[in-house]
């Protein structure tokens, strides 16, 4: 289905004025074509990027990446995207500033030419953040969407100052709480959690992860509204007017929620929730369940239908 052609002109608006502040080599830097190679690929971890980086932009041109990062996330996603950059910072005092991690170490790259009529694309990218967005006609692609924190939870007098994630933490909880054992029974399928998300950074993801857990079908009413609301939390990642339409066009029945590691609040635990043509994961295991990965995929859409299996394949295991 199409997207509303104000998004798309958004989009395209602000590719072009990111473009057009760029010097000579910037530029050089943030174009690349649409048939790179390097299109359909993508990581979470500390590492340079294709693309323009942010700390080496004027204040107008870091406003401009901005603005286009906005145009492909929703108002509360751009918020949380903006935390998990600040909190580079508080990760870099933890560490002893060792590692030089900086808010402005995201890159900003765009494939093929916005103004014209062929497909493009762009991603934003660094640690814990990458986003990248497919236009192909009327067409947009928003996937995969990731988004971490580490920390991702920083507290005072046992409150929280930030949590980026805390209702995609809660609201899982409270799902798997408000269960019946029968269905409880068949969503926590393993009883550790892995240690990252299962789809990594694959570029493209083939089939559904198993075992599936529990389907929608076999929970009761409230426990199905919960499964509905927190599916709805992460659509409500994308644009607003995609967003609607996500929610709406799912099929219930199709849902799939499955957890692995244990239930108590404060351990380390994992879940995804799946449907056809829908991969959502959440991870919180390491730095004593402090470090969350989330991603949004569309297995078949990601890079708008153009992944290979054969792509950057790198496991997510690597330092961060």
């Amino acid at each position: 289905m199409s997207e509303p052609a104000s998004l798309r002109a958004r989009m395209r608006a602000a590719a072009v004025g990111l473009i057009a502040g760029l010097d000579e080599h910037q530029r050089a830097l943030c174009r690349l074509p649409f048939a790179d190679q390097g299109r359909c690929r993508f990581t979470y971890l500390p590492r340079s990027r294709p693309g323009v980086c942010l700390a080496d932009l004027d204040r107008p041109g870091h406003k401009a990446a901005q603005r286009l990062l906005a145009t492909g996330l929703s108002p509360s996603a751009y918020a949380q995207a903006a935390a998990v950059m600040a909190l580079e910072e508080v990760l870099d005092r933890r560490e002893g500033w060792r590692r030089g991690r900086h808010a402005n170490d995201y890159w900003v790259v765009i494939f093929g030419d916005p103004a014209g009529s062929e497909p493009w694309a762009w991603r934003w990218e660094g640690h814990h953040l990458s986003v990248s967005v497919t236009i192909d006609g009327a067409e947009i692609f928003v996937a995969p969407l990731f988004l971490g924190a580490h920390p991702a939870r920083v507290s005072v007098a046992g409150w929280p100052v930030i949590r980026p994630f805390g209702v995609e933490e809660d609201l899982a909880h409270t799902l798997l709480e408000a269960m019946r054992p029968a269905a409880r029974g068949l969503a926590v399928v393993a009883s550790s959690a892995p240690s990252d998300i299962r789809s990594s950074t694959l570029p493209s993801v083939l089939g559904q992860i198993t075992p599936l857990g529990v389907g929608a079908g076999q929970m009761d009413p409230a426990s199905r509204a919960l499964l509905e609301q927190l599916t709805t939390v992460y659509l409500s990642r994308l644009p607003e007017d995609m967003a609607v339409r996500e929610a709406t066009g799912l099929p219930d029945s199709d849902l799939h929620f499955a957890w692995e590691g244990p239930i108590r609040q404060g351990s380390g635990h994992y879940y995804r929730i799946q449907a056809e043509g829908l991969l959502i994961e959440y991870d919180n295991t390491s730095h004593d369940a402090n470090h969350v990965h989330t991603v949004l995929r569309r297995p078949g859409r990601d890079f708008g239908g153009q992944g290979s299996s054969a792509g950057w394949a790198g496991p997510a295991a690597d330092h961060e």
